[in-house]
C-alpha cells in the first residue's frame, strides 16, 4: 500500500492585510499620537464648557448655548488634528528612514500603506468624536445629534476629506520636519474653517459662503445641521465628497516611495 503523503494548505497573507497588521501594532506604541487624536478635543471641550458664559443660553444663537455649537466643532478638531498632525510625519519618517524604499521591493502598493493609516487614524479619530458626543451629553448637557444617519454620513465624509489632506500632505514631503511644517501651515486656516474661532453660522455671509465651500467649513455646517434634527444640506455633503475624492486621487498620484 502506498503512503499518501498530505500537507496542511498554507494560509497566504494578503500585502495589504500584512501592512494593516503591522501598522497597527506601531500605532498601539505611538503614545504621543493617542494623546492628540484621543486626549486633546476632550480636554478642549472640557476647558470651554468649565466656561461659564459658554453654558448660558444665547438668544443670537436661536437659543442655544456657545458650548452646544462647539460640540460638533470639537468633532472635527479631532479629525483636523489627526489628518494634519498625526499621520503624515508617521508616513514621511517612513520615507525618511528609508522604510519606505524597502517596502518599494515588496508587492506592497503605496496604497495599502495609506489606506492602513488612514483606516487606524481615522478609527481613533471617530472615538474621539464620540468621546466627546459623550463628554458634551453628560458633563454639560448637549443634545446628541437628532438626525443621527445624516450626523453619521457628514463625519464619515469628513473623516475621508481630513484624512484624504492628510494623505496628500504625506506625498508631497520628504521629510518628517516638512510635513510637520506644512501640516501646521494648513492647521490654523482649517480650525478656523471649522469655526474654532468664530461658528461659521455666526460669520458675515460672504465669508461663510467662502468658508462653506472648504472641507471643514461645509462639514462643520453638515453636523450642525444634523445636530438640530435637519439633515445636512446636500450641497455640504457633495463639498466633502468631492474635497475627498480629489484629495486621494492627487495623494495617489504623487505619493513616491524615496
Amino acid at each position: 500500500m502506498s503512503a499518501i503523503a498530505t500537507t496542511a494548505p498554507v494560509r497566504r497573507t494578503s500585502p495589504r492585510a500584512a501592512v494593516l497588521r503591522a501598522e497597527a501594532r506601531l500605532f498601539r506604541r505611538e503614545p504621543g499620537s493617542w494623546f492628540w487624536i484621543l486626549g486633546f478635543p476632550p480636554l478642549l471641550l472640557v476647558i470651554l464648557g468649565s466656561i461659564p458664559s459658554f453654558r448660558k443660553v444665547d438668544p443670537g444663537l436661536g437659543g442655544l448655548r456657545i458650548i452646544d455649537l462647539y460640540v460638533p466643532i470639537l468633532v472635527l478638531v479631532a479629525l483636523i488634528v489627526t489628518g494634519l498632525q498625526t499621520m503624515p510625519p508617521i508616513i514621511t519618517g517612513y520615507r525618511e528612514r528609508g522604510i519606505l524604499r524597502r517596502m518599494s521591493a515588496t508587492p506592497v502598493k503605496p496604497s495599502a500603506l495609506l489606506t492602513a493609516q488612514m483606516g487606524l487614524n481615522g478609527a481613533a479619530a471617530v472615538v474621539s468624536a464620540l468621546v466627546c458626543l459623550t463628554i458634551g451629553r453628560l458633563a454639560f448637557d448637549v443634545r446628541l445629534p437628532k438626525q443621527a444617519a445624516g450626523y453619521a454620513l457628514a463625519l464619515i465624509l469628513a473623516a475621508a476629506a481630513a484624512l484624504a489632506l492628510g494623505a496628500l500632505v504625506s506625498a508631497l514631503a520628504r521629510t518628517a520636519k516638512i510635513a510637520t511644517a506644512i501640516g501646521s501651515a494648513v492647521f490654523f486656516p482649517s480650525m478656523f474653517c471649522a469655526g474654532v474661532w468664530l461658528p461659521v453660522q455666526s460669520m458675515p455671509h460672504v465669508l461663510r459662503t467662502i468658508v462653506e465651500l472648504t472641507p471643514f467649513g461645509a462639514a462643520a455646517r453638515a453636523l450642525g445641521q444634523a445636530a438640530a434634527g435637519d439633515w445636512p444640506s446636500w450641497s455640504h455633503l457633495g463639498v466633502l465628497a468631492v474635497w475627498a475624492v480629489l484629495l486621494s486621487a492627487a495623494a495617489a498620484k504623487w505619493f513616491r516611495w524615496e
